[in-house]
């Protein structure tokens, strides 16, 4: 019921996980990434401990096939899950359970894999795929967006849209961007809105926070309007008509 990309991006070293489907809250237990360690995406008939124990198997320095291995194989309903997660070497490794509902299936390539189920057709992740593949001049988050937007222009989730949700990592455990829409007539339009939003001043005012290599960041006000400043105040793009 949801079909996804998990990818790293090669200029920044960044993780990123974006994920469509026709199902309320996608964002809200598919999507797990972690700065420096990794990321997957949890799907089909979802099994929720797959995010946080991917996550710490990957942080203790498992390979991804291992960490996939090891999750499916304590999982007396792994015929109905779907998972795919790389890892911080750039190894990527996919389950697709074969109860999962057709059309189901997951592509592997060069710094990324895309998985789905109940989907229109293989051509929703293979589209998918040759976007991101296409789209190497984009920012890492455009580009992610970009590819799932390919993917639904031929058929996306066979039964329709609701929900999309895109989320970066960059160095940190905390997300350097996480989008949610959970409820949408057209949700991959609505994330592509959020994300012009977020570069209007969200993702410059992140360049303060607190980080592993700078705990106390930057808390100086002055400071931080000051560089806030120069940066346009135009008021964000409207959301598509309901």
């Amino acid at each position: 019921m949801t079909w996804s990309i998990v990818a790293r991006d090669p200029a920044s070293g960044a993780f990123g996980v974006a994920v469509a489907t026709r199902f309320f809250a996608v964002g809200a237990l598919c999507t797990h990434a972690d700065g420096g360690t990794g990321a997957l995406a949890t799907q089909a008939l979802i099994n929720p401990t797959f995010g946080p124990r991917g996550l710490r198997l990957l942080r203790e320095g498992l390979d991804a096939a291992t960490v996939v291995d090891a999750l499916v194989a304590a999982d007396p309903g792994r015929g109905s899950r779907q998972l795919h997660l790389q890892d911080s070497r750039g190894g990527i490794a996919a389950h697709t359970g074969a109860d999962c509902v057709p059309w189901c299936g997951h592509l592997v390539r060069e710094g990324f894999s895309v998985a789905g189920n109940m989907l229109a057709g293989p051509q929703v992740i293979e589209a998918t795929a040759r976007a991101y593949e296409a789209g190497a001049a984009l920012a890492f988050p455009r580009r992610l967006i970009a590819a799932l937007e390919a993917g639904e222009a031929v058929g996306g989730d066979k039964r329709g849209k609701q929900s999309a949700a895109l989320r970066i990592h960059t160095t940190e455990e905390y997300p350097a961007l996480d989008l949610r829409v959970d409820d949408h007539p057209d949700p991959l339009a609505e994330l592509a809105r959020l994300e012009a939003v977020s570069r209007e001043r969200f993702v410059h005012f992140a360049t303060f926070f607190a980080t592993r290599a700078n705990p106390g960041g930057t808390w100086d006000r002055a400071v931080i309007d000051a560089a806030l400043a120069g940066f346009a105040q135009d008021p964000p793009p409207k959301a598509p008509s309901q």
